[in-house]
Order: C-alpha cells, then sequence, then structure tokens
C-alpha cells in the first residue's frame, strides 16, 4: 500500500511538472506569442527603424544617387518549429544552403530568434515567404541603397553598419539625413516593442539636391577611366565646375569603389582625391603668377623677356626651362604659350616676394575651400612662407611655377574659377537643395573677396586661348570655339610617394586646365593624371580635357564662338 502511494505522488509531480512545462509554453507560444515573436523581429532592426527613413540624395536631373530601403533577411524561430527535420529540408533546397547547418538552426533549444541569412534579394524573400513555414520568416531592415554602383562613388561615401555617414555627402550632412537634428530619438522600451514606434514617429531625415550633372559626372568618370588605362596612370580625377557661381557639375575620380560593397576596400580608396590629397600643380600654376603681375600692371601681354641661357642659377641649385631650353626674346604671352619657367622667375620676381605670397593667400592656396564634403585639407605650406622670412629665393621661384608649392586639385579649379569669372572667388558647393519635413533650403551663389580686376580677368583670358590656339595646349582645340587653358607637368616629391627622403623622383603628375567658350565662360575643367608614362599632359591630360569639354558644350548645347569653313572633301 505504502509502495502504491509513492508510485502515486511520483506520477502526480511528474504531472504537475508537465502540466507547468506545458502551461508556460502556452503562455510563451499561444498568449504572448505575438510579442515574442515581434521581439525576435526586433532584436536585429530596432536601432535601424529608431533612426527612422534616411533622406535620399539626388542628382540634379532627379537621378537616384542614394536611397534608403527595406532590405529583407532570412529568421527562424525554432521554439515554434515542431517539423524540425522537413523544416530544414525544405528551406535548404529554396536557399541553397547546407541541410545539416540549417537543421542546427531550427534546433536550438529555447531559442526565438536565429539568423540564417543577413540578406537576401527580393525574389528569394517572396519565395521563401509563400513557403509559409512554421517558425520561418522573413524580416525587413532599413539599408542604404546606391543605385549607380561606383559612379561618384568619393562624392557620396558610405553608412557604416551603425549607420553613421562615412567620408562624402553622407558624412557631411550626416545630421540633416539621418534626422537627428529634428527630434529626439525615442527610447526602445522592449516590453512594449509593438507599441513603441509608429511610422509617424520615426525621424525623417532631409533630403539633398545635388549640383552633379549625372550625365556630365557619367562621363566625366568614363573618360577618365580610359584616359588612366591608355596612358598607364596610377590614378586621376577630373573636376567640373560652374565658375560663375561655384557649383560642381563633376567630380570624378579612378580607382573608385561601389559603395554597397565597401567592407572589402582598402580604406585610401574611399578618400576624394580633389578635396583630401595634396599635388604640386606644375605649370598650371604659371597664370596664377602672370595674373597677379598683370593686376599689379607690371606686365602687359606684350612686355618682353629675355631668355638666353635657358635656367637661373641660385648658389648651387639650377632651376631650368623642360629640356634646358633657352627661347630668347619672348613676350608675357609666349612665356605661358611655350611654358617657360625662367619667364615667369622673372614675373614673380617683377611682383616682389611679399606681394606674390599676398596673391598666392587671396587665391584660397592657404586655407580650405569650404566645400560641402568631408575631410577636406589644406597645406599650410610652410616651407614656402619660411622661404619668405628668409628669403630663400630658389624656393620662391620654384614656386612662381608650381612646384614646391602644395594644394589640392579643388583650390587651383576654384582659383581658375576667377580668372574665368571676372576675378572673383566663390565657394564650391555639391549640394543645391536641402529640402524635406515641409521645408525647402536652396544654396545660393556665396561670392567671396575679389583677387583681380575685371580688366586683368579678360586679358588672362586672351592670354590662355593663345595657349590652346599656338602652345603646348593646342590638342585642347574645339572647332567653332575659343578654349582657354594651360598644360602643367610637376615631379612627384619622393614624400607623396610615402618615401623618406628628400626631393623628387622621375614620377609626374600631368595635369591641363582650362574653360570655355572663353569669353563667356560656362564650366571651367581640371583633368588631372598620376604618374602616366607620357612625357607631358600636352599628349596625356589635354586630350582627356578636350573631350570632357566638347560633351557639354554639346549636352548643354552651347552656341559657337564663330563658324568654321567647312572643307569640301569631293574634289
Amino acid at each position: 500500500m505504502v509502495k502504491n502511494w509513492r508510485i502515486n505522488l511520483i506520477l502526480i509531480l511528474i504531472f504537475l511538472a508537465g502540466g507547468v512545462v506545458i502551461s508556460r509554453l502556452f503562455y510563451l507560444q499561444i498568449y504572448q506569442g505575438d510579442f515574442y515573436k515581434a521581439q525576435a523581429r526586433g532584436q536585429q532592426n530596432f536601432l535601424s527603424e529608431t533612426e527612422g527613413e534616411r533622406g535620399g540624395i539626388f542628382f540634379k536631373g532627379g537621378e537616384i544617387l542614394a536611397l534608403t530601403k527595406n532590405s529583407p533577411y532570412l529568421f527562424v524561430s525554432p521554439e515554434e518549429i515542431r517539423e524540425k527535420e522537413k523544416t530544414a529540408e525544405t528551406l535548404a533546397l529554396i536557399i541553397n544552403k547546407d541541410r545539416n547547418e540549417l537543421l542546427e538552426k531550427v534546433s536550438v533549444p529555447g531559442s526565438l530568434y536565429e539568423i540564417v541569412l543577413k540578406e537576401m534579394d527580393d525574389q528569394l524573400a517572396k519565395s521563401v515567404e509563400g513557403l509559409k513555414l512554421k517558425g520561418v520568416y522573413v524580416g525587413y531592415k532599413k539599408k542604404r541603397y546606391y543605385p549607380n554602383k561606383e559612379t561618384a562613388s568619393q562624392i557620396i561615401g558610405f553608412i557604416n553598419e551603425e549607420g553613421i555617414g562615412q567620408y562624402g555627402l553622407e558624412e557631411y550632412y550626416q545630421d540633416e539625413l539621418s534626422g537627428e537634428t529634428k527630434t529626439q530619438k525615442k527610447e526602445f522600451n522592449p516590453w512594449n516593442f509593438l507599441s513603441s514606434f509608429s511610422e509617424d514617429d520615426s525621424l525623417k531625415g532631409d533630403y539633398l539636391n545635388l549640383t552633379i550633372d549625372y550625365n556630365i559626372q557619367f562621363m566625366a568618370e568614363k573618360i577618365l577611366e580610359e584616359g588612366v588605362k591608355e596612358f598607364k596612370a596610377q590614378g586621376g580625377e577630373i573636376i567640373a565646375m560652374d565658375p560663375q557661381n561655384g557649383e560642381i557639375i563633376a567630380m570624378a575620380q579612378y580607382p573608385n569603389f561601389d559603395p554597397n560593397n565597401y567592407k572589402n576596400e582598402n580604406y585610401a580608396i574611399f578618400q576624394n582625391s580633389a578635396t583630401q590629397k595634396l599635388f604640386e600643380p606644375g605649370s598650371i600654376f604659371k597664370p596664377i603668377t602672370m595674373s597677379a603681375a598683370l593686376n599689379e600692371k607690371l606686365v602687359t601681354p606684350e612686355t618682353t623677356f629675355e631668355d638666353y641661357k635657358g635656367y637661373v642659377q641660385y648658389g648651387k641649385y639650377r632651376v631650368a626651362n623642360f629640356s634646358d631650353k633657352a627661347w630668347g626674346k619672348t613676350n608675357m604671352t609666349q612665356i605661358l604659350e611655350k611654358s617657360i619657367n625662367t619667364g615667369i622667375i622673372y614675373v614673380e620676381n617683377l611682383i616682389g616676394h611679399a606681394k606674390f605670397m599676398e596673391y598666392i593667400e587671396n587665391y584660397g592656396f592657404f586655407n580650405k575651400t569650404g566645400v560641402d564634403l568631408a575631410g577636406e585639407v589644406a597645406s599650410e605650406n610652410k616651407e614656402l612662407k619660411k622661404a619668405l622670412q628668409q628669403k630663400i629665393e630658389v624656393t620662391l621661384a620654384n614656386a612662381s611655377f608650381g612646384q614646391g608649392i602644395n594644394m589640392t586639385p579643388l583650390q587651383i579649379t576654384t582659383a581658375f574659377c576667377a580668372i574665368a569669372n571676372g576675378g572673383n572667388m566663390v565657394k564650391p558647393h555639391v549640394v543645391k537643395e536641402i529640402f524635406g519635413n515641409g521645408k525647402s533650403e536652396k544654396i545660393e551663389l556665396e561670392s567671396l573677396e575679389r583677387v583681380i580686376t575685371p580688366e586683368t580677368s579678360l586679358e588672362m583670358k586672351k592670354m590662355l586661348i593663345n595657349v590652346v590656339k599656338n602652345g603646348f595646349g593646342h590638342l585642347g582645340k574645339i572647332d567653332g570655339y575659343y578654349v582657354a587653358g594651360k598644360t602643367g607637368t610637376s615631379q612627384v616629391p619622393w614624400s607623396s610617394l610615402g618615401i623618406n627622403k628628400q626631393g623628387y623622383s622621375d614620377e609626374t603628375w600631368q595635369s591641363f586646365i582650362g574653360f570655355a567658350p572663353a569669353l563667356d565662360p560656362k564650366f571651367v575643367i581640371l583633368v588631372k593624371l598620376n604618374s602616366p608614362e607620357t612625357k607631358t599632359s600636352e599628349y596625356s591630360a589635354t586630350p582627356l580635357f578636350r573631350d570632357l569639354a566638347k560633351y557639354i558644350i554639346d549636352y548643354w548645347q552651347i552656341p559657337p564662338d564663330y563658324v568654321t569653313e567647312e572643307v569640301d572633301k569631293t574634289e
């Protein structure tokens, strides 16, 4: 009797324990099932939900550069799955994943949430949802998407895993795009997940309309990539700007990257070389020096200069013309046409070192341009300032023709805008309008100080037209249009190659900067190639400038300056 009583007691305890387990499962899976499903769904994406939808970014013509979309992912709730082997086998066939690996996922004891695929395409998501497998779910998370992939990648930057903008526009306009400046983030409450957030509560980021023209940007990148490959360069940049208002029309760089898949890239490729890397411009800087002399009325385009040696000696240092050529008697226009180093040294001496440095500062070479892109740099050019204080003549002589003075490609392009537009410095910018949340803020022209007079600007235009017409810039000609421009080839310092050594290597930066139509400029273009195998920019950067300038002229349907004579080829 006692024995039976003990057996019955054990059975009762087992029954009660089973009842507790069953009731707990009922409570978790039936009564609280929706809550835990929601909590499980929220574990991986609640942070992005609290951030709300990041504002989109659009090219000038309305084409999408960046947007936020719902991206599907796959997870399972093992506690809900009864037929684990069958579920794993069915799912394995659909998503092309190992059955045993899936079986482990769906068999994790006590788990309500196991990620199977962090990302999946929309079609696969529909296929999985169509199976209607119990405990198998397709979730959706906010993801930044760049439909044009590599196009304008260094302009846009990307979003890291925490949803924070990195590089370019994504970093510079982080607050506006994320909406963080508009309202406080709502605190996540795990015990009231379903009611914690609503569509109305989520933050809404602003949208950006850019000055970048998609078609011109695409063509600039195409021309640059082809040029880098043709001339076997290590890379390069192209900048196109409207000189009247500082709007950046295109900013191309090669090599570039796909911001949708940035994780395997070397971080150096994320930097925008137009704003974040310094170079010595070489002879494209000569018009800056010449404009200062013209503006101070120290020379005219016809002022003569005699060069019978082809070099200038500064103690043990010898500063020579390209190929050590002596040009004899020339005038100021010919100094630019033939890119004569000794001639521009003569001009700098006329200006005086202190006044020369003053013009360099006024043209903005000691300061950042203020462009709305993250991480812009500028050189203090300490060695140049030191040379002025200590009267180191050779350093200042080299600087007059763009060697030994550092700047970004955007700085020299912005300076040329002043030469093109009548003498006014303008602030370069990429964003034309910030809009959203019932408001619109347009970025207006920000004109800075006048650096040269309109008369000097006009004289410089005429001289630079002759550089293209008669000088080393001849491959920049476009039939029917006056084109102004200047070639530049400068040696790359060892330090710029990451080598701890003084002096210069045999590698070169080759560039061409110009504008058209020269007497009423609609655009300024800089083309820069890094260490091409060609000897000078006359045969590398200049043809690339011509190709892009011709494309813009045709695309914008700019009327010609003059009518070219038709040649009858039938005779």
